[in-house]
């Protein structure tokens, strides 16, 4: 009998049971290795439909991955990685330790990333939004590039560990074969000398390779990447900008975080790229700022109401009464006194001045396009920008008070394009910009555009019976009208009863006393600098 821990039936220790104790407890030590994960950022199920979905949408994605694995193992798992950190509303790291050994470059990667002080800022843009997480993943492609090539020697290293991994996973199962082997050829719980001895070499190996290979995987996980955190600093940074910056242009244009949702992967990644590449690019921040003092005018705008206090009057308005007033009514003895002065209109009131809103009929803005709307001003703001930015303001106010919204964009005489955006219909985002971005160049022309609005006007008088309407002229021109046009001009605005605002932009002298347009418009103004959006803001209360 040999020496071993196993019993056989008469009480003896068994040479197999020896051996099966010996391997089982190195095997059992083996078995209770961590499982190794190739991904970095810990993800559910619905995370990963998140990214397979939105990889097969994003040909720019794909075309990423490629190229990156021309000359990377494992960058798909960077990807998904890298889009998973943006995307998940609190993303959480695998310890180090868990990881694969061959993933532990994209984990040192994605660790900078996360570090970075950027992504707090990016991760706003980008959490839950699928379609920005994936912008972000490609914003950062070319330093994802040049951070897995400075990764070569430290991948090297990791995939020396992940050699050692294997070898002791194929000791471990030679140790499971020998045992076989030896329980084969075992007769009456004797195991043969050369069986007995292969099980003790191939533990003794498989203790070995797990040894290099635990050696290996603490050498690969101190290996650090020189200028990863730099670059990934710059990755985020980078990404952030211009998902701030494409926020910043769909807010400008009104698009909504809801629309922006429901709007599959290609058409939002189209629309993006007309926001970036059209005339008014540069210019989403003064529409924005436009936009936004156009909504603050209108919660100032009040109708039928009061409005600004500016001291005290005598009446009978119960809404207005001071609280002096009111006070008298706490006391028996002055009730009388109270209905006494309701009653004669004499209660003290707060005096207040308001603005009231009488157009109903449509808001047309007819915005100038010839050769000298190129003109900047302040700023490097161009004169057509301006314009621009406050017709799109002007749709804005339309469609809140539900009135209809026509935009007019003229220079010479044979020049014209006409927008009309029902308040009954839905305000389409593709028309709103083949408005702003129309450009047609050449002179000027008041009669052509202004005729076009008063014939609107009259049919949509003689369609709904509304009456009303505002007529919004921007232009930087003056140029002369006929007499015989300007009597039938004058007709029509008594008849319809519309409103003309004009606005000279860059040039005084279009707004001045004496002027045509002065002739023509009932309120009139004129804007230099064109970083002042509330330049126009009266429009905004009494439109």
């Amino acid at each position: 009998m040999g020496e071993g821990t196993g019993v056989d039936a008469a009480g003896a220790a068994s040479p197999l049971g020896a051996l099966a104790d010996l391997a089982g407890s190195w095997l059992a030590r083996s078995a209770a290795t961590p499982e190794r994960h190739t991904g970095a950022v810990v993800a559910d199920r619905f995370d990963r439909i998140a990214w397979r979905d939105t990889y097969e949408q994003a040909p720019a994605l794909r075309e990423l991955a490629a190229e990156l694995g021309e000359r990377h193992p494992h960058t798909d798992d960077l990807l998904t990685d890298a889009f998973l950190a943006a995307y998940k509303a609190a993303p959480r790291l695998r310890e180090p330790t868990g990881m694969a050994p061959s993933r532990l470059v994209n984990h040192r990667i994605v660790t900078a990333l996360l570090e970075s002080p950027d992504f707090a800022e990016l991760h706003r843009e980008t959490v839950g939004d699928p379609y920005a997480a994936a912008m972000a993943v490609l914003a950062q492609g070319t330093a994802l590039r040049r951070m897995l090539d400075d990764s070569h020697p430290a991948r090297d290293r990791d995939e020396r560990a992940a050699l050692a991994g294997r070898d002791a996973e194929d000791a471990a199962d030679a140790v499971a074969e020998a045992l076989r082997q030896a329980a084969d050829g075992a007769e009456e719980g004797s195991v043969p000398g050369p069986a007995a001895d292969a099980v003790r070499r191939a533990v003794e190996d498989a203790q070995d390779a797990a040894r290099r290979a635990a050696s290996d995987a603490a050498h690969s996980l101190a290996v650090a990447v020189p200028g990863v955190r730099a670059a990934a600093r710059g990755a985020v940074a980078k990404s952030a900008a211009a998902a701030r910056e494409e926020a910043a242009l769909m807010r400008a244009w009104g698009v909504g975080s809801g629309e922006l949702e429901r709007m599959p992967f290609g058409e939002r990644a189209r629309l993006a790229e007309r926001l970036r590449a059209g005339r008014l690019a540069e210019w989403a921040e003064l529409i924005g700022r436009f936009r936004q003092m156009a909504a603050g005018e209108r919660a100032r705008k009040v109708e039928n109401a009061t409005g600004e206090l500016i001291g005290v009057t005598l009446g009978d308005d119960l809404s207005r009464v001071m609280p002096s007033e009111l006070a008298n009514l706490g006391l028996p003895e002055l009730r009388a006194v109270f209905a006494a002065r309701y009653a004669a209109g004499e209660l003290m009131l707060y005096d207040s001045q308001g603005e009231q809103a009488t157009g109903r009929g449509a808001v047309i803005a007819c915005v100038d396009t010839s050769h000298s709307m190129y003109e900047a001003g302040p700023g490097g703001i161009t004169r057509e920008a301006w314009a621009k930015a406050c017709a799109l303001a002007l749709l804005d106010q339309a469609r809140h008070a539900g009135r209809d919204f026509v935009g007019i964009v003229f220079s010479a005489a044979d020049k014209l394009r006409v927008f009309r955006f029902p308040a009954d219909a839905p305000a389409d985002l593709t028309r709103t910009l083949d408005f702003a971005e129309t450009f047609l160049g050449g002179g000027t022309s008041y009669q052509r555009p202004l005729s076009a609005a008063g014939e609107l006007l009259e049919a949509e008088f003689n369609d709904a019976a509304r009456t009303r309407g505002d007529i919004v002229m921007l232009t930087d021109d003056d140029c002369g009208v006929t007499e015989a046009w300007m009597r039938d001009w004058n007709d029509a605005k008594r008849r319809l009863g519309f409103r003309v605002f004009g606005v000279g932009i860059g040039a005084p002298r279009v707004a001045a006393a004496g002027s045509v347009l002065a002739a023509l418009c009932d309120n009139l103004r004129s804007v230099e600098d064109f970083t002042d959006v509330h330049a126009a803001a009266d429009l905004f209360r009494v439109i």
